[in-house]
């Protein structure tokens, strides 16, 4: 099978891999970007940011994403959408070989921005208010609501310490629990305690999400300890019951941390020469737009760098 080559090939368009798709592009690389959807990741569910640099009153996250798509496109960038890697393999050569649509790619050098995407609940309202009220991410969505009620569905620390993070907007903040005790460590507990604005709704779980005028209105919950069950009317539902980080293709190539996140230095270098990783599918602890859009940068930069000593690839940034 003939293959092309790519000097930067990159999985995943979301806000990393499009930043580094720029900064690849713009070093002068052939850049190949493979998504399984539309690009943008993410953030195309967003229904506003408003806390992304540059944009005081804020955009939509299909904005973002198709903005981030056009300015690596017009540098270079070949964005092949509804595209998946099925597989990649390293060559006698040191090539990646990606394999998409029974098509083969070999790579000089190779950039995974997979990403990791939120557990769902699966309840009836939850893909029909994504972006309308259902959100997977306070510190993106929190701000939108100011003086508004709104639930957090989970017991850990994520769902506790966001849950405590939104009491800075919201006027109420429901904290549903399936147990009658949290996950969350102790200390994080004791400040959840403290908050007059939490209100906790112990062994219950969300069965139905429900909506008016095209958002979110309230939330039924089941008892699992035999009572009777309620409705909550509110704004938001936020939720927080863990996160899987897309690493199937990065498990046989790639060091990864205890929960399979692909772990790597400050400079997004991987345990294998030519391999770079960036933004969710990271270790790294803040996960944002801006971060994922710095670190996509970083992993470019690097990628750029190593061909440049290894392949005798000049660029210029």
């Amino acid at each position: 099978m003939t293959r092309e080559h790519i000097e930067v090939a990159i999985v995943g368009a979301g806000p990393a891999g499009l930043a580094a798709a720029l900064y690849a592009a713009r070093g002068r690389a052939k850049t190949v970007v493979f998504e399984r959807g539309i690009p943008g990741g993410q953030i195309v569910t967003t229904d506003w940011v408003e806390n992304y640099p540059g944009f005081p009153t804020g955009l939509s996250g299909q904005e973002l994403g198709d903005l981030m798509t056009k300015q690596a496109e017009e540098h270079g960038a070949i964005i092949r959408s509804f595209a998946p890697v099925d597989a990649i393999e390293v060559d006698d050569e040191g090539h990646f070989v990606l394999t998409s649509e029974d098509e083969q790619f070999e790579a000089d050098t190779l950039i995974l921005a997979t990403g990791a995407v939120p557990r769902k609940l699966g309840i009836p309202g939850e893909a029909e208010f994504t972006g309308r009220g259902v959100s997977w991410c306070a510190t993106c969505d929190g701000a939108l609501y100011r003086d508004k009620v709104v639930c957090v569905i989970g017991g850990g620390d994520a769902a506790v310490e966001e849950a405590m993070f939104l009491t800075k907007f919201a006027s109420r903040v429901h904290l549903i629990h399936r147990r009658d005790e949290l996950r969350a460590t102790k200390c994080i507990q004791e400040r959840c305690f403290a908050n007059d604005k939490i209100e906790l709704h112990w062994n219950r779980v969300p069965v139905e999400i429900l909506g008016a005028d095209g958002k979110v209105s309230s939330i039924r919950l089941e008892s699992t300890a035999g009572e009777p069950e309620e409705v909550l009317p509110l704004d938001g539902v936020f939720i927080f019951v863990g996160v899987h980080p897309v690493n199937e293709l990065a498990r046989d190539l790639v060091k990864l941390s205890e929960s399979g996140y692909i772990s790597i230095d400050h400079d997004g270098r991987t345990s294998v020469p030519g391999l770079f990783a960036a933004g969710d599918i990271t270790d790294s602890a803040l996960k944002q737009v801006v971060t994922a859009a710095a670190k996509g940068a970083s992993a470019a930069f690097e990628a750029l760098r190593y061909l440049d000593e290894n392949k005798a690839v000049t660029c210029s940034i």
